[in-house]
């Protein structure tokens, strides 16, 4: 399935938090969106794995997005190593998204740090055609993202872009608030 969007977030509720309003902005113009955590959160002090998943879904859905997938990188400990990334590059090849929203690089969390280096890295190696991914036992052609953009979390920055959510603003609160 081809995605407008792909919103990459560390663990489940990044994504919300920092860029669930532009989301649902793009979701109300018609874009088909997304949602990737690269983990589950399981060092987590709020909530189990389990529910932690089930929230997680349960916002997506409240967003509108068309799929959220979760990995299995090992949070707090995740690196950039080759089958992590082909991880990441194997759901972009998959979902064939024009745009790519990240978590941060200058972040207080290193998970973040880490997730948004990891993204870009990933984005540059899903275009070569030497590096070989398998999804439902097909082969991935090489995919080439148009724009990758870090979403805000933890600092006050001067930013690139600024999208108005006020009409999306309750709505942006209710998925957030699927999280407990």
């Amino acid at each position: 399935m081809k995605l407008d969007i792909l919103a990459i977030g560390a663990h489940p509720d990044d994504v919300e938090v920092a860029a669930g309003g532009t989301l649902l902005h793009h979701i109300a113009l018609g874009k088909k969106v997304g949602l990737l955590d690269l983990t589950k959160s399981e060092r987590s002090t709020r909530g189990t794995v389990p529910q932690r998943t089930r929230e997680a879904h349960a916002a997506a859905q409240l967003l509108g997005a068309v799929v959220r997938e979760q990995l299995d990188l090992p949070d707090g400990f995740f690196t950039a190593d080759e089958t992590n990334l082909l991880k990441i590059i194997t759901q972009i090849r998959k979902y064939q998204p024009d745009i790519i929203l990240a978590n941060a690089p200058d972040d207080r969390h290193p998970d973040h740090q880490r997730a948004a280096a990891m993204v870009v890295q990933a984005v540059f190696l899903a275009n070569l055609i030497k590096v070989e991914t398998e999804s439902d036992g097909q082969t991935q052609p090489p995919w080439r993202t148009r724009a990758i953009y870090h979403y805000v979390q933890d600092r006050t920055c001067r930013p690139d872009m600024v999208i108005d959510i006020t009409p999306h603003i309750d709505r942006k609160f209710e998925a957030v608030r699927a999280y407990q």
